[in-house]
């Protein structure tokens, strides 16, 4: 690891430890000017690292004391040595950085099931996989031309999938985005809104607004949705066109009725790529009314060019409370 050292300080005899003496492991920094960024404020970072892992972790001078169990120990060093690196590249890093790799490192025996990029670079940031699901998602939406997202608020799933279609347009892969959702939420449509088709459309779409302001340029976000590079595209209006060389994603798509469904999948054009997310939990959708949906994800599963990757609430990034909120309704239904 770049900049990065470190050295187990270990017991008389190693047969005490591993009957259960606690271990002590020093990882020391070369440049220390980077550690204030590493550690966060009031070493907010190590309150981080020894609340999950039940270690201490303490610094002194250019060096990180860990004492605990020898694999939290071990795990706490891959992530700070991992994170230091970023932080000596100028990438910016907090709670949510720690506590991606944190997951990932403890989940050792998945991880091969998940490797690959786990990373999608656009013009402003990079921006890595925080759980091992994630990264699995990641790496469909590198490999595949349909990818389902499917899974509890907080998993990223529509993030990742605005942050992955930005990096498409930003190398040349496709010549536009569209971004699309049905216009059902919690009962209301449409035409209850006041305005034209976008300002009608524009609430519905802001979490997928949000995530490109986040990785591309204010600027260029603006530009692009007045030329029709990025285009808002209700699903109703979606019917009769074929979509070639885009970025085609449908969020919210729980709320897709059967017909809906097949008519937007269908859309695929030459050189198009799409993401499909949704949260099979939230369905708004008239008593009675099937999501489209799972019924696709399941009728598709073994179709050549398509994956779908299923978020829980292990995968909410947001923050713990949330997590928790998602784990306590999941147990009650």
């Amino acid at each position: 690891m770049t900049g990065s050292r470190s050295q187990t300080v270990t017991s008389q005899n190693e047969a005490s430890q591993s009957a259960g003496q606690t271990a002590r492991l020093v990882v020391p920094f070369d440049d220390n000017t980077f550690l204030p960024h590493l550690l966060g404020e009031y070493d907010s970072h190590l309150s981080l690292l020894e609340d999950r892992l039940g270690i201490g972790a303490h610094a002194h001078g250019n060096v990180i004391v860990l004492t605990g169990s020898e694999t939290s120990c071990k795990i706490a060093r891959e992530v700070l040595e991992e994170l230091y690196a970023r932080v000596t590249k100028g990438v910016s890093i907090g709670p949510g950085d720690f506590d991606g790799l944190l997951r990932h490192n403890k989940d050792g025996e998945k991880k091969s099931k998940s490797t690959g990029q786990g990373e999608i670079a656009t013009r402003r940031k990079i921006i890595k996989a925080r759980t091992l699901q994630q990264t699995a998602y990641i790496n469909a939406l590198h490999k595949e031309d349909l990818v389902f997202g499917i899974g509890p608020a907080g998993t990223g799933k529509t993030y990742l999938a605005v942050t992955f279609a930005a990096h498409c347009l930003e190398k040349g892969l496709v010549e536009r985005i569209i971004l699309s959702r049905p216009a059902v939420e919690a009962g209301e449509r449409l035409g209850f809104l006041p305005g034209d088709m976008r300002e009608k459309v524009d609430p519905y779409l802001r979490p997928l607004y949000d995530a490109l302001y986040d990785v591309l340029p204010p600027e260029k976000v603006e530009k692009d949705l007045e030329s029709g590079v990025i285009e808002i595209a209700p699903l109703a209006f979606m019917r009769g066109r074929t979509l070639a060389n885009a970025f085609v994603i449908l969020d919210e798509a729980q709320n897709t009725t059967s017909m809906q469904m097949k008519m937007f999948l269908t859309r695929l054009g030459e050189g198009s790529k799409m993401a499909v997310t949704g949260d099979p939990s939230q369905i708004d959708l008239p008593s009675g009314m099937t999501s489209g949906l799972m019924e696709a994800v399941n009728m598709l599963e073994s179709v050549k060019g398509i994956e779908a990757t299923k978020f829980t609430a292990a995968d909410v990034v947001r923050r713990d409370l949330v997590a928790r909120i998602v784990e306590a309704y999941e147990r009650s239904s």
